[in-house]
């Protein structure tokens, strides 16, 4: 069987020889305006996650336009949350990046394929580039985003006005109080631990307030995680019980 790491590098290196012949002949502006459509086709395939068809619009993307630093934080997106080869999604967004020093996306998902490799501090400074950028619509996420790194880093109180920054910035956001609930947990803050807690059990569609389905659900995902990550599902279901 081939392992799809590999037939996705065989693909790419098909649709480029493919695609020279195809871009010859075209104006800079058509081939832009093909860069775009392709990018916007693999969006909507990408979105429904049919992620091969999806990889080979943004290839077609590139082929017009090696620059669009949409298409290559797109294909940054496979690698890190798909294909799990975080080395690849950071070339990627670090290319996007380089089109667009100011490209907020891409600083936020490089951060988060530099946590996938433990560089906190990497990712630490990812973060707080993309929140230079007053015009960042998803805030609220590098905000949370940035308490998780704290977090991991045992930088507490970071993390605490990291995560409360990512809530004023969207009250229903709900995973910034499951971050919240672990940092006031760290910091033996037991009260206003259970008060996060029971904030994002309430805001979060999976749970709705029920907290018996939060426990068999966290106590089913123990199952299938380790280290850190087994270590935070202990810790909530701990603090189920303050």
């Amino acid at each position: 069987m081939v392992r799809p790491k590999i037939a996705m590098k065989v693909l790419a290196l098909s649709l480029a020889a493919l695609f020279v012949t195809a871009c010859s002949g075209l104006s800079g502006e058509e081939k832009l305006e093909r860069s775009t459509a392709h990018y916007q086709l693999g969006v909507s395939y990408l979105n429904e996650n049919n992620i091969q068809p999806a990889f080979v619009e943004f290839q077609k993307s590139l082929e017009y336009n090696p620059d669009n630093k949409e298409t290559l934080n797109a294909v940054g997106l496979i690698y890190l949350l798909k294909l799990d080869d975080y080395p690849k999604a950071v070339e990627f967004f670090q290319k996007a990046i380089k089109q667009d020093e100011n490209y907020a996306e891409a600083w936020n998902n490089l951060g988060s394929a530099y946590e996938k490799v433990g560089k906190f501090s990497n990712a630490v400074e990812a973060y707080k580039t993309a929140l230079k950028n007053p015009f960042y619509r998803n805030a609220e996420k590098a905000f949370y985003n940035l308490g998780r790194a704290y977090y991991r880093m045992g930088k507490f109180n970071d993390a605490v006005e990291s995560y409360t920054e990512s809530i004023r910035r969207y009250s229903d956001f709900y995973p910034p109080y499951y971050g919240l609930a672990l940092s006031y947990n760290a910091l033996r803050r037991y009260g206003d631990a259970a008060t996060a807690l029971k904030k994002a059990l309430e805001l979060d569609p999976n749970y709705k307030g029920d907290k018996e389905k939060a426990i068999k659900d966290l106590n089913d995902k123990r199952l299938l995680v380790r280290g850190d990550e087994m270590k935070d599902l202990d810790d909530l279901l701990e603090i189920m019980n303050y």
